[in-house]
């Protein structure tokens, strides 16, 4: 059993900059596929950012590109989520995810990840 827990959330302006955590349990955490997904009200659950341990890859939407990074310390046990240029369209509840699995065939998909976090609101303002 994997458990994550987000922290960082928060309301700033738009073009200011948020970042979040996301610690999980478990002795294996650098074997775990760690993600970040985010849901506006009523959408769903969409894929923002993942780095797979596979390989190291790390997978962004386009929509993020060049304004966030994803990033993990295995020492830490903490994947992050660093978002600079932020927009009122990234307003959300931003989610962790974690997949033991060694190779995913779709980093986007969400069912293919197994453990989540609580979730930590993110919230732009123009």
């Amino acid at each position: 059993q994997v458990q994550l827990v987000e922290s960082g959330g928060g309301l700033v302006q738009a073009g200011g900059s948020l970042r979040l955590s996301c610690a999980a349990s478990g002795r294996t955490f650098s074997r775990y596929t760690m993600a970040w997904f985010r849901q506006a009200p009523g959408k769903e659950r969409a894929f923002v950012a993942a780095f797979s341990w596979s390989g190291g890859n790390i997978y962004y939407i386009d929509s993020v590109k060049g304004r966030f990074t994803i990033s993990r310390d295995n020492a830490k046990n903490t994947v992050y989520l660093q978002m600079n240029s932020l927009k009122p369209g990234d307003t959300a509840v931003y989610y962790c995810a974690a997949s033991t699995r060694y190779r995913l065939p779709d980093y986007s998909e969400r069912y293919n990840y197994d453990y989540w976090g609580q979730g930590t609101q993110v919230t732009v303002s123009s």
